[in-house]
């Protein structure tokens, strides 16, 4: 028979293992029992600096630090990134960048020298000062880890580098999806590009050396980047020529080459597009040609006109005199024209243009667009598909022709936005008024001039602003 000491002390061991396999199901770590790619979507949250310290909690987080697909380096220290000298306009202006400086530890090629071997890069994305070799170095250890976005920033170290030579290797990569380069690159010779992106899906160029091939009339061809879906060029000195025919190619976007003088757009797919201060004012035999029967959103922002304008499909091969209607989608449209250059070439040309936007569903114009119209005589094609527009205009008696030209041409009209575009700044309010046949316009401000402007244009008869 037990005694009451023998029975306590069975209990207590009872318990005190008990209390053992408890506290050992509470040391149970469960989240690094977690599949690799949700531990990685869990570290994509965090600074990558962050994500390094966390791997010395045990061989489990080494691990996964060193298979870290993702390699963001843009939130380490911020860095300024301005030119050493200011001889070389091309360069960086003073630019407030997250990125990693030369003249501290290289902590992006410490990260790449403890990588495991087989481990695949899915994005690298870094802003720095650096010489091209270092730059370069650390692009091809990219492509040996299979990156498949590469997203790099960069300026010249040595106040003797003007631009960088374009990284070669990665014309050749088979993963490479995804490419952004911004610096001074200078690009090799077409044919060597040619036929090299076979695997590229996105790329975005900017602050590119073109003076040494200012023709670009074979580089962006279905042969070269046969699955392109999304191109940004930006900022391409030097080139004044430019072809582009990727078929696959839905979303393209062009801004600031101030030297073009020619663009040629033929792109089956192409549905978004943005042209925005291009063009060389002061040429005399610029021109520009859109054959994109899938566009649906269009963005023409402060361009110099240009000599000769046409739309047109792969159908109909029309003349400069005659344009053909292609776009159903939705339009914003900006000029830019000298005082001194309206020569009937470029009146004839902002003529062809805006008639073949004659099938667009909404239509937004600045107001130089409506100088240009109210200062010549204009007949634009009907806008037959119209039913939203926006005007960005003063307040000038001068501008009535522009805009009577355009009401007359938008006969299915059904809301007009006016927004009054003055020197100074005013209190704006919305007036809404309605037509008998139910449309809508809206006036951007309220001004005891609008009166004077709209009893001239009521003048007209016109039904848009009886309706006010």
């Amino acid at each position: 028979m037990e005694t009451r000491s023998t029975k306590r002390k069975k209990i207590a061991h009872r318990n005190q293992t008990t209390a053992k396999g408890a506290n050992k199901k509470k040391a149970i770590d469960r989240i690094s029992d977690l599949p690799d790619a949700i531990l990685h979507r869990i570290l994509f949250l965090l600074p990558i600096k962050c994500i390094a310290q966390m791997s010395v909690l045990s061989k489990r987080w080494r691990f996964l630090w060193t298979t870290f697909p993702d390699l963001d380096f843009t939130t380490i220290s911020p860095f300024t990134i301005s030119p050493p000298t200011t001889k070389n306009r091309y360069k960086f202006s003073t630019v407030n960048r997250h990125s990693a400086s030369s003249r501290k530890p290289d902590f992006i090629t410490q990260v790449f020298s403890i990588r495991e071997k087989n481990s695949d890069i899915r994005v690298l994305c870094f802003r720095a000062r650096l010489s091209f070799s270092r730059l370069n170095n650390l692009i091809r250890s990219a492509i040996r880890h299979n990156v498949k976005e590469l997203d790099v920033e960069v300026a010249t170290e040595v106040v003797t580098d003007d631009y960088f030579n374009f990284p070669r290797c990665v014309i050749g990569s088979q993963s490479l999806k995804v490419l952004k380069l911004k610096s001074g690159f200078r690009l090799p010779p077409s044919s060597i590009m040619r036929d090299g992106f076979q695997s590229l899906q996105t790329l975005s160029l900017s602050l590119v050396i073109l003076y040494n091939q200012p023709f670009l009339s074979d580089l962006f061809s279905e042969s070269s980047f046969p699955l392109l879906k999304n191109l940004h060029l930006d900022m391409c000195f030097g080139l004044k020529y430019l072809r582009v025919g990727c078929k696959a190619l839905e979303d393209f976007s062009l801004q600031k080459c101030f030297q073009l003088q020619g663009l040629d757009i033929s792109c089956a797919k192409l549905e978004n597009l943005k042209v925005a201060s291009c063009f060389d004012a002061y040429s005399e035999k610029s021109w520009v040609r859109i054959s994109a029967p899938k566009l649906q959103n269009l963005v023409w922002h402060y361009n110099a006109v240009t000599d000769m304008s046409m739309f047109e499909d792969h159908y109909h091969h029309q003349s400069s005199s005659n344009s053909f209607s292609l776009f159903c989608g939705d339009a914003s449209v900006g000029f830019f024209i000298l005082n001194e250059d309206v020569s009937i070439g470029k009146l004839q040309s902002v003529n062809n243009f805006l008639s073949g936007l004659s099938h667009a569903r909404s239509l937004t114009l600045e107001s130089q667009t409506i100088e240009v119209l109210s200062n010549n005589k204009f007949f634009i094609q009907p806008f037959y598909s119209l039913k939203s527009l926006e005007l960005h205009t003063g307040f000038n008696k001068s501008n009535v022709q522009g805009l009577a030209c355009l009401f007359r041409s938008s006969p299915t009209l059904h809301t007009l936005i006016l927004k009054i575009i003055n020197d100074f700044q005013i209190e704006r309010k919305g007036l809404v008024g309605h037509d008998k046949h139910g449309g809508r316009a809206i006036l951007g401000i309220s001004n005891t001039k609008s009166k004077a402007l709209f009893t001239t244009l009521e003048s007209g008869e016109n039904p848009w602003v009886s309706g006010l």
